[in-house]
């Protein structure tokens, strides 16, 4: 019918390749992982097919299901997902994000990596938390190298092998985690969960745990109050001799995003449980396994602004209003050029991370001094932008934004996740008070990296200078140490564009982010912020 004829509307943002993102394949060769480039790419062209984006849809149309019991009255505790999941999570397993650079000699192997979680990300971002879990689990694990030994070559083999079974008869193997309980949350100390030893060695652990991820996990890292107390263990979830571990799933948790991935409430019945790390010291142990993980936060928050502006730009490219296209209108290019900049500064400070995370892992003692404060004030920062940046890409798309079909709801419902998996924004920011204080050499590192960028740009000299000045000032601390924290974030992301990004890129942040030439909302940069070179960076390219 005449009235039905469809104009004006938007193609499908299909058949590009995702990994061609300006700022990361640049930091990809800065961080030392350029021989990793041909992978991303490949990586990049596969995310960006169609029939790969509808993985990611399935797998959020149908969320997991719990299976407590089988139809005779067994218990099972199982969980049953979309197969779209199973062909995400094999894609990921085989392309190595998850523990795969722990046994990857090359330099760079953890940027590699970290490239391409923030690449495969912005197809269904809920998957890559058994991905991450998995690959966080391997320094925690370490501590204790016979089972490191056992369980290593599995955790990173790019196998996977889903279902209930024996883990070292299984051709690879997921990890997960299981430390908060309800009456704690973030204060794993007051965890009540209790670990008995038995007389070969083992614990048999008793309790109920709040929040579990991935529950279908073959191996778990959990926190229980030992004889020594809160002490780190390892818990399988089938036995050595074949028989389930009496870890019991309650339900499943209703989220609001994140909704592909199974999150679970769990009892301990007396499940069994090897020692992880020394006895008494489970919070230092599993730390490891958290700084990993936010690491992924710190990606998954890049990930979510980069998909965001790119389908922004994409729209706006293609969309008329008043005679016009979008984008070739000038508040519209200002919303879009601020996104960007955001999206940048996001993307570089991340793989610096990756890259400081690579180095440590090869032994260099400054880049781990640098990461252990860096990746606090990264992870509060920058997953903090993330909510705010996902819903003003959403609304550059208007009403069509505002539905499923787009795609952008289950971005905006995904995006705070970030900043609370793993330490909410004041956990991280009080994490960066503790480590300042505890370690002083990591606030030198941190002022160290800074100082790289000295007189590349005013303004950055500026901040440098304020955030001296605040460091020095521990007059009620505590109750501004998220102002601290933020303009730690900003310096540095400041100093990594000034030294290695876009020129356009960095001015138009020297200029908003660090003399507050800028509004409280997105779209309100300077007028003389390059508009045109900024937003050609975020134009998605064809495969």
């Amino acid at each position: 019918m005449p009235t039905h004829e469809v104009t004006n509307q938007v193609p499908p943002l299909t058949g590009h390749d995702v990994a061609a993102d300006p700022a990361l394949g640049e930091s990809l060769h800065r961080e030392g992982a350029g021989w990793a480039s041909e992978e991303l790419h490949t990586l990049g062209r596969l995310a960006g097919t169609e029939q790969v984006q509808d993985l990611g849809r399935l797998a959020n149309a149908y969320p997991p299901v719990l299976r407590t019991h089988d139809r005779y009255g067994h218990r099972i505790d199982e969980v049953e997902f979309h197969h779209a999941w199973h062909e995400l999570m094999t894609t990921a397993v085989a392309h190595g994000l998850h523990a795969a650079p722990w046994r990857d000699t090359r330099a760079g192997a953890h940027v590699a990596r970290a490239a391409k979680v923030l690449v495969w990300s912005q197809v269904e971002p809920g998957h890559i938390c058994p991905i991450s879990m998995t690959y966080a689990a391997v320094p925690a694990l370490r501590h204790t190298p016979d089972l490191a030994a056992r369980l290593e070559p599995l955790l990173a083999a790019p196998h996977y092998d889903f279902g209930l079974r024996e883990p070292t008869t299984k051709r690879g193997l997921i990890a997960g985690m299981s430390m908060t309980e309800k009456q704690g949350g973030s204060d794993v100390r007051a965890n009540t969960t209790t670990a008995t030893p038995t007389d070969d060695g083992a614990h048999l652990l008793t309790g109920h745990k709040w929040f579990t991820s991935a529950p279908m996990s073959d191996v778990f890292l959990t926190l229980a109050q030992g004889p020594e107390g809160l002490t780190c263990f390892l818990l399988p979830r089938v036995l050595p001799d074949g028989t389930r571990n009496r870890i019991h799933l309650q339900r499943l948790k209703d989220k609001l995003g994140n909704r592909s991935n199974a999150s679970a409430e769990i009892e301990y019945d007396q499940a069994l449980g090897w020692l992880v790390g020394e006895p008494g010291r489970g919070v230092r142990t599993i730390i490891d396994m958290v700084n990993m993980t936010r690491l992924d936060c710190i990606l998954g928050a890049a990930a979510g602004m980069r998909w965001g502006l790119v389908q922004a730009v994409h729209h706006a490219t293609h969309r008329r209003a008043f005679g016009r296209h979008l984008i070739d209108q000038p508040l519209m290019a200002n919303v879009l050029t601020d996104l960007a900049v955001e999206s940048e500064a996001a993307t570089v400070l991340a793989l610096r991370l990756a890259g400081a995370t690579d180095r440590a892992a090869r032994g260099e003692e400054a880049e781990e001094t640098f990461r252990r404060l860096a990746l606090a004030v990264g992870k509060y920062w920058v997953c903090k932008r993330a909510p705010a940046h996902a819903a003003e890409a959403l609304e550059c798309l208007g009403g069509n934004g505002y539905v499923e079909e787009s795609g952008m709801p289950r971005l905006y419902r995904e995006a705070p996740l970030v900043s609370i998996w793993e330490g909410s924004g004041n956990v991280a920011a009080l994490d960066v008070l503790r480590a300042m204080a505890t370690r002083p050499d990591t606030a030198e590192a941190f002022l160290a990296e800074i100082d790289l960028a000295a007189g590349a740009d005013h303004r950055l000299d500026a901040a440098i200078g304020r955030l001296r000045a605040e460091l020095t000032d521990l007059e009620h601390v505590e109750s501004r140490t998220r102002r601290l924290v933020e303009l730690m974030a900003l310096v540095l992301q400041g100093a990594l564009l000034a030294r290695h990004g876009h020129p356009a890129v960095a001015d138009a942040f020297c200029a908003s982010r660090l003399t507050g030439d800028h509004g409280l909302a997105f779209g309100t940069l300077p007028p003389t912020a390059d508009t045109k070179s900024i937003v050609d960076r975020a134009r998605p390219e064809p495969a």
